[in-house]
């Protein structure tokens, strides 16, 4: 039986707990709670984080905060077990002031995912102030003739609390001559009356001291007192009367200053001086009455003296006596009660409550920026307000509870493109005419790495002398990054890869923080022509971002290869001296230097002249084709034998050469073996054909292009003994722009261009014309110059 009763009462309490629940959701999410004022610090008010269904352990990781509308801390949350307490001492009477309904509002904020409840706590009212009256002695003077039933108007006591701890009853001391009576007046006022209930006799009791005890409503009665001092008068036995005991006026707040409010009349029945009367607040009148109404004493008219406000005060309750001229005068009472009525003079005020500042550029819409409450001191429509922020802004508001608004991110934000935004909040009331009031938020754009680093064009193009120093200079690559701080950081390397057999690390390097870009070892055009290889730029973020960009180096050649004279100790490829015989005649070919230059286009044409013109005698070398022949017909004076000294340059700057010595022996004609420039070899093979193919090379030097055509050439060979035919891939490179050629040594093959004749170069070029307007065309120069990192610029002239 225990055990049922146990479920039934754990039952109860679950569907307690579901219908609190339930009732929670219906009401927008809003939770209340009370607590009595002067609660100590730690009193506990509700277990909040249970109630509005949070799990405790996570108060922390979610980032619980609370916070209040008012100006203090009134309470605070305990995190590790989500109870709400009392945080500081609470004065509902300082808070509140005499408002029925107390409460302070809070903001309850979770994230992961994001939450705001609104709690209400309700500040209960204890009975912690006693009445108390406006003086401690009140005197009354009271003429004889004053009938019993005759009413004589109290000041009533004043409670600072609120309802049934402030509602007053009264006791007077216990006497044969005075009751006391309570009027009340549509439950805005309850003041006591003395009554007066026995004729009074001057002469036998001409002073009365009575004892006005007021009494409040709380559990634990506190009470005030006021000792009452009634002086009996004599003879003036009619005091003046006011058409009516109470008078209602109502004025709006912005009534200007010395305008009416309303004029009195009194009447007294008396004659003469007892009849003339004096109008007069009472002399316990409040000091707040005093500054803000004055009233003339002669016509009863109470003017405005001050400057009303709603806000401040909306009911203010007068006594007016109205006192006779009698030597012994009477006085008539009346009750002024003047409504304030509200106008609308007082703009809305605005509380921006900041909550995650700066926001980061990929924050997500919906994201809380700030929390905005409003208020108006002003009632009805007047303290309506709305609140809004410019169009064209990526934020809204959204209104919360109340008065209450979050601004929150409405759409994505790009902090390259707009870094911070000044919002600014108007809020309006509803009023007539309208009043309002804005507040500018900055809210500022945090940056994330979203930006890779961008080179400003796709390819870096750079021409390098070869032979340069190690560490020489060669470029400067930049990238940007438009993001902020180490996301903008940007640090260079070299995608690595193979070049030949070695790394691309052992000839070039990057620098890590400038871009430039250093040679690691003296490049060689013989062996390199063209380098191409990509930069990558990465930023610091995290994660990083990079870009690449491609870079082509061109080697340069340089004159740095001196021709080379082959085969040695011969000229026509067979050791000994040159045969010739005596009867040669002019032009005879007798033999040819061959000589060849690793290098390439200028620096690979070779020039063939005699050392010493003056010991040639009768022979002659081709300036370009290297060939000794006759230049007249040989005597015997010529002698037995002739020694000439040939010098090969190139075209180079500076120029190189070297020299080969041929040997020449005169014998007579049946003694002479006919010079043949083909090779020597073994029997007459077959005739080989050597097919040049169709070429068309483009070559650009500075800008200029120069169209070669090769055309196809089928030539057939007779090679003797020693001839050796064979096809040959021989590369054109463009020396100058009027036309002269010559060929790469390093690719040379002997090539069969006419019967009876082979020639190991071809060199195809244009004669170089001297500067002369003969042909009605002007010499074009283009001339290559190195710079001291070994780049190369052009200039053109005619």
């Amino acid at each position: 039986m225990t055990l049922l009763r146990r479920d039934s009462l754990v039952t109860r309490q679950l569907l307690r707990l579901l219908l609190l629940h339930t009732a929670w959701e219906v009401g927008s999410g809003q939770l209340r709670y009370s607590v009595p004022e002067e609660s100590k610090h730690g009193t506990f008010v509700g277990r909040l984080a249970q109630d509005l269904g949070l799990e405790v352990a996570e108060l922390v990781s979610r980032m619980f905060r609370m916070v209040s509308s008012g100006r203090r801390d009134y309470f605070e949350v305990n995190l590790q077990s989500g109870v709400l307490f009392v945080n500081s001492r609470v004065d509902r009477e300082e808070l509140c002031g005499q408002s029925p309904l107390c409460a302070i509002d809070l903001e309850v904020i979770v994230d992961k995912p994001l939450r705001i409840f609104h709690v209400e706590v309700e500040i209960g009212d204890i009975n912690d102030n006693a009445p108390v009256f406006a003086v401690n002695e009140f005197n009354l003077f009271i003429s004889e003739s004053r009938l019993p039933g005759s009413r004589f108007p109290l000041e009533g006591a004043s409670d600072a609390d609120i309802g049934t701890n402030s509602q007053l009853t009264y006791k007077l001391s216990s006497n044969e001559f005075f009751t006391l009576d309570v009027q009340k007046k549509n439950d805005k006022s309850k003041s006591p009356e003395l009554v007066l209930r026995k004729s009074l006799d001057r002469e036998e009791i001409p002073l009365h001291n009575l004892l006005l005890t007021a009494t409040d409503g709380g559990k634990l009665e506190l009470t005030g007192t006021v000792q009452l001092v009634i002086t009996v008068l004599d003879v003036n036995d009619n005091a003046p009367v006011f058409g009516q005991s109470v008078y209602e006026v109502s004025l709006t707040e912005n009534t200007t200053v010395g305008e009416l409010v309303i004029k009195l009349n009194a009447t007294d029945l008396d004659e003469g001086i007892n009849k003339d009367i004096a109008y007069s607040f009472n002399t316990l009148i409040v000091p707040e009455v005093k500054d803000m109404f004055r009233i003339d004493s002669h016509t009863g008219e109470i003017r405005i003296k001050g400057e009303l406000d709603f806000e401040g005060t909306k009911l203010y309750e007068i006594q007016v006596r109205a006192t006779d001229e009698g030597h012994a005068p009477m006085v008539g009472h009346c009750k002024i009660l003047i409504e304030v009525l509200d106008v609308n003079d007082n703009p809305p005020e605005l509380a921006v409550t900041s909550l995650s500042l700066p926001v980061a550029e990929d924050a997500a819409p919906g994201t809380v920026v700030a929390l905005i409450s409003v208020s108006d001191r002003d009632s009805g429509d007047n303290g309506k307000v709305t609140c809004s922020i410019p169009a064209n802004l990526p934020f809204r508001l959204v209104s919360t509870f109340k008065n209450y608004h979050s601004l929150v991110l409405a759409e994505a934000v790009d902090r390259e493109r707009v870094s911070e935004y000044k919002i600014v909040v108007t809020a309006r009331d509803q009023g007539a005419p309208s009043l309002s009031a804005s507040s500018s938020i900055l809210v500022a754009i945090s940056d994330v790495n979203d930006n890779a680093p961008a080179f400003p064009q796709p390819v870096y193009t750079v021409f390098v002398k070869e032979n340069n120093p190690p560490g020489a200079h060669l470029l400067t690559v930049s990238a940007w990054d438009p993001d902020l701080r180490e996301n903008a950081f940007v640090s260079y390397s070299v995608v690595e890869r193979s070049v030949g057999e070695q790394p691309l690390s052992s000839y070039i390097s990057v620098h890590s923080e400038s871009g430039q870009i250093y040679a690691l070892q003296p490049l060689d055009y013989e062996e390199l022509q063209v380098l191409q290889f990509q930069v990558n730029a990465r930023d610091a973020g995290l994660p990083s971002l990079c870009g690449n960009v491609s870079v082509q180096l061109f080697v340069l050649d340089a004159n740095d290869n001196a021709p080379a004279v082959s085969p040695a100790g011969s000229v026509g490829g067979s050791p000994g001296p040159e045969l010739v015989p005596l009867s040669a005649g002019a032009g005879h070919v007798v033999g040819k230097i061959r000589a060849v230059d690793a290098d390439s286009g200028y620096n690979a044409w070779l020039r063939y002249e005699v050392q010493d013109p003056g010991a040639a005698g009768p022979f002659r070398v081709g300036v370009y084709s290297g060939e000794i022949s006759t230049t007249r017909a040989l005597e015997e004076a010529d002698g037995p034998s002739q020694s000439l000294v040939i010098l090969v340059k190139d075209h180079g700057e500076p120029s190189l050469s070297a020299t080969a010595t041929v040997s020449l022996s005169l014998v007579e004609s049946a003694q002479a073996v006919r010079w043949d420039s083909r090779p020597r070899g073994g029997s007459e093979g077959p005739l080989v054909d050597m097919n040049v193919s169709l070429m068309i090379a483009i070559c650009s030097v500075s800008g200029l292009f120069v169209l070669v055509i090769v055309v196809y050439v089928g030539l057939r060979c007779h090679p003797g003994p020693e001839v050796m035919c064979g096809p040959g891939k021989a590369t054109v490179v463009c020396a100058s722009e009027v036309g002269s050629w010559s060929y790469s040594q390093r690719q040379s093959r002997n090539l069969c261009v006419g019967e009876g004749t082979a020639k190991n170069d071809l060199m195809i070029f244009s004669p170089n014309f001297p500067n002369s307007t003969a042909n009605g065309k002007k010499e074009i120069q283009q001339t290559l110059t190195p710079n001291s990192s070994g780049q190369v610029s052009s200039s053109r002239g005619l």
